[in-house]
């Protein structure tokens, strides 16, 4: 949710961030409208609730000839008061709606437009050419590390098996971003991958993204797309002591995601299927801090992409390709050999308080006062990398080179070959 203070005191910035967006503005003037009714409602109905009470008073200090007419004016402004509770309530409910219609306010600097309007920051290490490319399917084939044909026959299109030394090149890369994590203070969590709709719709998943997720109707429980949900609801309802700094977890889960609309787009490999595992970043931080953590988590992913040897580049997002809890988005793109071109491999978000106030996660200030909040994410690896490692590390032969940071994890295995 967006801070009701900001939106009365400075709507046209808010409005500003929906035209950045691409979204309506006159979200912004019902949000204003719903907002004044409300704060009308709680003053009307704090005026007869006095009353009552006044009442009330003079009722229990009235002589007995006096108390039948007072008693039947209390009963009047009971059904007054019973009234005027109902009329808070609605508008309470209205304002809520109106709220949560509106996505977050866009940070400042960040691109306006849509998809195709982000920003490139900067391009790390050579592209790598190759005279005879092959696919990250193709290579995944020949090394007995892919299987989609199977994936299909069991669970149907964009899902696979991961084999072999397919199998152990996604543990050592997850492993390896784990102790990254670590390293750099983060607390592992392995977390669930069925949430409550308070929480998926807490994070902004249940917007213009519900048709994304998979939702078990029987349990009214949804699959997550990313532990950046679990691990936002991990403090759900909570105040948070942030005195020693940020609180920085790394989650790590399958991820499922339904693909609605890609219908035709990557569907060969493993490039966008309906379930992966990952590695993500999240962290919980005062808002004052947010927009330097953004940066940090950044350059955890680069720092993870430069162990794998990866030719990259940084993008700042545009508003319109933000989704609803972002203010900004960095996303980091891989080179693909057989496309000639970047590919996302890893995104970043600050989502300032949005999240938090609609989960009620919130933090005592140097002031000791409760304040929502701030939440970021970031990947630190998935089972995408797999595509852009085979890849770019492919030799003439079929065999693919392992990254000297991933080796310790594949027991020392510099190569791996094609099977005979």
């Amino acid at each position: 949710m967006i801070d009701l203070r900001l939106l009365r005191e400075n709507p046209d910035r808010v409005r500003a961030s929906q035209r950045a967006r691409g979204e309506s503005e006159d979200l912004v003037d019902s949000l204003l409208a719903a907002d004044e009714r409300r704060r009308r409602a709680v003053a009307a109905a704090d005026t007869m609730r006095a009353e009552q009470k006044q009442s009330s008073a003079a009722v229990a200090k009235a002589s007995p000839e006096q108390r039948p007419e007072l008693l039947r004016g209390a009963q009047e402004l009971a059904t007054q008061v019973k009234a005027a509770q109902a009329r808070q309530t609605q508008a309470q409910a209205e304002l809520d709606e109106a709220q949560l219609a509106i996505s977050n306010v866009v940070e400042d600097g960040t691109p306006p437009g849509s998809e195709d309007d982000y920003v490139v920051l900067r391009e790390v290490g050579e592209k790598t050419r190759l005279e005879a490319v092959r696919d990250h399917l193709e290579l995944g084939e020949l090394l007995g590390a892919i299987d989609t044909e199977r994936g299909a026959k069991v669970s149907g299109a964009r899902f696979y098996y991961l084999t072999g030394v397919g199998a152990l090149l996604q543990l050592a890369l997850l492993q390896a971003a784990i102790e990254q994590a670590v390293s750099a203070g983060f607390t592992p969590v392995i977390t669930p991958t069925l949430v409550k709709p308070e929480v998926m719709g807490g994070t902004g998943f249940l917007g213009a993204h519900a048709e994304e997720v998979y939702r078990l109707d029987a349990d009214d429980l949804y699959l997550v797309g990313t532990s950046e949900v679990p691990l936002a609801g991990y403090h759900m309802g909570e105040i948070l002591d942030l005195s020693d700094g940020p609180k920085r977890y790394a989650g790590w889960s399958s991820c499922y995601r339904r693909e609605a609309g890609s219908y035709g787009k990557d569907t060969r490999g493993i490039l966008r299927v309906h379930q992966f595992d990952k590695v993500e970043m999240f962290s919980y931080c005062p808002p004052e801090e947010a927009a330097a953590e953004h940066l940090r988590l950044l350059a955890w992913e680069e720092e993870m992409l430069a162990k794998v040897e990866l030719p990259y580049r940084v993008i700042d997002v545009a508003a319109g390709d933000l989704g609803s809890s972002a203010a900004r988005k960095f996303d980091c793109e891989a080179w693909l050999p057989s496309q000639g071109r970047y590919r996302e491999v890893t995104s970043t978000s600050n989502c300032t308080q949005y999240q938090a106030r609609r989960l009620n996660i919130r933090y005592r200030d140097a002031d000791g006062r409760s304040m929502p909040a701030a939440t970021l994410n970031g990947t630190l690896a998935t089972t995408r990398w797999i595509v852009a490692i085979l890849e770019n590390h492919q030799q003439p032969d079929g065999s693919v080179r392992v990254p000297k940071a991933l080796q310790p994890y594949l027991g020392g295995r510099e190569l791996l070959e094609p099977k005979r």
